[in-house]
């Protein structure tokens, strides 16, 4: 069994409420992830950013007898370092070292963490860094991740998943040293800590890890309460005005369906069939790229997957109570907007009519059954998703999908698919230049003929015939354009 295999150990042990994750092995390499069940859902009001900059704080601030200039350099000659990575409910601390410095790397990085050296010139360098993230790389760099982002911020409005990761500008430029510190004591808590440990190190190290953080308050589990999301009573888009040459969309809708819910493994394969991410086998990539070449791909997710533009599978460690079916069309020429737009749309109302075949359902299902395992191809992932697992209630992540992948029909799918996704009542954000036009044409419902530089075959004309006229549906009280400038202020 490979939950015996990995040998993943979960404890509580001498130390009360620490939970343990361990993946002992011959690795010569030894990883860290040391996370807090805390993130951006537990920003102050007032104070979005609170989380990350605390976070930044901790990894990139020094320590109480380093600074950070004098932790890099230390950290330079053993090819390491220390990363934080901050979600809504989950901030997480890794790093790897050979073991032969484990005892230099983590007395470096077991001090960021307990004795963090909160130091003025640090805060300052390191909230300029949040800021420069909001307003130049998404704001200004990213139409992608940009549309991604602003389309959760949306469908969480007034909710605490509402506001990014990094948070709001303004909020950022207000917080001091004294918020992050109450922060860091309030939240940084034996409570909400899960050791995660792996590789080749020593016997006892384990050991004195728990020691050395039994150090940090006991504090109280409070598990973190969200209320539902907001009901979408029509189909609500959000045009973000922005120089730029293309269009990108977002589109999604929040599920009530993350890992552990029964019909998880049945939508994985759902999603996996309609855009699989980064990969060419899904059906929107076949219909809008393949087959008439309008970008550079198009995919589907059920799960929070950021920075989806630079790599292939995603990050560990998101782990959320709430989640939302998003489908990401990467950005087309701006003449073939209103057609891309509603080509998907035409793909999605498909999909939610006539569900997955038996020929394809049996490819999704071995492709996922298989792709499982790219996830756990290094020691840091599989220690990952082993805390993952933890808290999600689950048993080791690729034995839970295979497992339930063997007893699944193509039956269990299209009723997962008729049950929880939709066509309509969800949030469209769109980033684009002149963005008037764009919403012009929309709400014209004017057709939106393709051309193409070389001919097609006749099945995609004579479906382009029925996708040019497709109704969209959207109401002019239900279209909002928002400057790009106004977006995470």
């Amino acid at each position: 069994m490979r939950l015996a295999a990995l040998a993943f150990l979960v404890s509580s042990l001498a130390w009360p409420k620490t939970e343990v994750v361990a993946l002992p092995g011959k690795s010569p390499l030894v990883n860290f992830r040391i996370v807090f069940r805390v993130g951006a859902a537990s920003d102050p009001a007032g104070k979005h950013g609170a989380a990350a900059l605390t976070a930044a704080m901790l990894s990139r601030g020094g320590t109480k007898s380093m600074t950070y200039k004098q932790v890099v350099d230390a950290l330079f000659p053993m090819a390491a370092s220390i990363q934080e990575q901050v979600d809504k409910e989950m901030t997480v601390f890794s790093g790897v070292t050979h073991i032969d410095n484990l005892e230099n790397y983590y007395r470096i990085f077991r001090e960021a963490l307990l004795e963090p050296g909160w130091r003025e010139e640090d805060l300052k360098r390191l909230r300029d860094d949040l800021i420069n993230y909001l307003q130049i790389t998404l704001r200004g760099n990213n139409d992608e991740e940009l549309g991604k982002e602003v389309l959760y911020n949306e469908i969480y409005r007034g909710r605490p998943y509402g506001w990014n990761n990094a948070g709001a500008v303004a909020d950022l430029q207000a917080i001091t040293m004294e918020d992050l510190k109450k922060f860091y004591r309030e939240h940084f808590t034996q409570a909400n800590l899960i050791l995660g440990v792996a590789g080749g190190y020593p016997p006892g190290f384990l050991d004195r890890v728990k020691k050395d953080f039994a150090a940090l308050p006991a504090g109280v589990e409070k598990p973190l309460k969200l209320p539902s999301p907001a009901p979408i009573s029509a189909t609500r888009v959000v045009m973000v005005e922005k120089k730029t040459r293309s269009v990108a969309y977002s589109l999604g809708f929040p599920i009530e369906v993350r890992r552990g819910h029964p019909d998880y493994p049945a939508l994985l394969v759902a999603q996996s069939y309609l855009g699989q991410h980064r990969q060419s086998t899904g059906r929107l990539y076949q219909r809008m790229r393949e087959a008439r070449g309008l970008n550079y791909g198009d995919y589907a997710y059920i799960e929070y997957f950021p920075r989806g533009m630079f790599q292939f599978e995603p990050d560990p460690n998101l782990a959320r109570q709430q989640q939302i079916f998003q489908i990401w069309i990467r950005p087309v020429e701006p003449p073939t907007a209103h057609f891309a737009l509603r080509l998907a749309m035409f793909e999605l109302n498909r999909f939610l009519r006539d569900g997955i075949s038996e020929e394809a359902f049996q490819k999704t299902r071995n492709f996922v059954s298989k792709y499982v395992n790219l996830l756990l191809k290094t020691k840091d992932a599989e220690l990952g998703y082993a805390i993952d697992s933890r808290w999600y209630g689950i048993p080791d992540y690729p034995a839970y999908i295979r497992q339930a992948l063997a007893k699944m029909t193509r039956e269990d799918v299209n009723r997962a698919i008729r049950k929880h996704l939709r066509s309509d009542r969800m949030v469209v954000v769109v980033v684009a230049q002149d963005c008037d036009a764009l919403k012009r044409q929309f709400l014209s419902e004017a057709p939106s003929p393709m051309t193409y530089n070389a001919p097609k075959p006749e099945e995609i004309t004579r479906e382009d015939k029925i996708i040019e006229t497709l109704k969209l549906g959207f109401q002019p009280e239900n279209i909002q354009i928002v400057p790009v400038e106004k977006i995470f202020e």
